[in-house]
């Protein structure tokens, strides 16, 4: 999950804009981690050495790991321990965008080192995305919103990170939290109220083509047109998130929590309760905002 709050790192740092975190995006699912990357992240290898390679490379026809024993930069030994190693996620983001030419080399292992450290990542952590780390990290996301549960506030945005992560897609970056006083225009949204001591209507909202490609991915079906169909998908990620949301909360708290069936609709200015929150998951098809206003 660490790549989801990275991307949204490097636009608040200004490195990248949108639309060049949107390619990069759509690069992930077909490009592959380099060896270059891995030892220079496991900090074997400068940025300079790797340039030397690559510049090798041109030269002569060796893979790069064997280049790198030949020159001493690295043992066979390294070579096949970080081709076997784990490594976070985040890291192939960065790489696409280095070799865009966003930044360099050295560049990207700054500001991987910046995200560790405002963040209070520990190393051993990064590959696993350790469960602690990730509540960190959310914790941080939402330290400027004023929730009347902040408990349940986090357990209900990060339920919404792993729930988009297991039907959507891993391909989005999560973008700053949006607080709204007045009431919030909807374009396309499904909306559902949980009801109990926790009082909360939550409403999923994007746009027409957004809405198109968001049921496509849910359903495993290509839709091309808005309709009943995607209509009716939104309302039912809406209904199992929220539903899996309170049984999380029985669970963990011993509170039950009821549920109002979902309802759509397009083009509504929804009123807003006591808080408003707005959270933006940026997917390469577009923004899928997530409302969540406390009453």
């Amino acid at each position: 999950m660490f790549v989801q709050f990275f991307g949204g790192f490097l636009l608040n740092k200004g490195v990248v804009s949108t639309d060049q975190l949107i390619d990069a995006m759509k690069k992930e699912s077909t490009a592959h981690i380099q060896l270059g990357t891995l030892a220079m992240h496991a900090s074997l290898m400068t940025a300079e050495q790797i340039e030397d390679i690559r510049i090798a490379q041109t030269h002569t026809d060796k893979r790069f790991g064997e280049l790198c024993v030949d020159k001493g930069y690295l043992t066979e030994e390294q070579v096949n321990e970080l081709l076997a190693s784990q490594y976070p996620k985040y890291l192939l983001l960065g790489q696409i965008l280095e070799e865009q030419g966003i930044f360099d080399q050295a560049t990207f292992h700054e500001l991987v080192k910046e995200y560790i450290s405002e963040n209070s990542i520990a190393e051993e952590d990064l590959p696993l995305e350790d469960g602690e780390t990730i509540i960190s990290l959310v914790k941080d996301y939402c330290s400027d919103l004023a929730s009347s549960n902040k408990e349940y506030q986090l357990e209900y945005l990060q339920l919404l990170l792993n729930n988009l992560i297991r039907f959507i897609g891993s391909d989005f970056t999560l973008l700053r939290p949006v607080i709204r006083s007045t009431s919030y225009p909807t374009q396309k949204f499904a909306a559902q109220m949980i009801t109990g001591s926790y009082q909360v209507t939550s409403i999923l909202d994007m746009s027409e083509e957004t809405a198109i490609q968001f049921a496509s991915r849910y359903v495993s079906e290509e839709f091309t047109t808005f309709d009943e169909y995607v209509q009716a998908s939104m309302e039912d990620f809406l209904n199992l998130h929220n539903g899996l949301f309170n049984v999380n909360i029985s669970n963990s708290y011993s509170v039950e929590l009821g549920l109002q069936p979902p309802i759509s609709g397009e083009k509504q200015a929804v009123a807003g309760g006591s808080s408003m929150y707005i959270f933006p998951a940026l997917f390469p098809f577009g923004v899928v905002n997530i409302v969540v206003s406390e009453m």
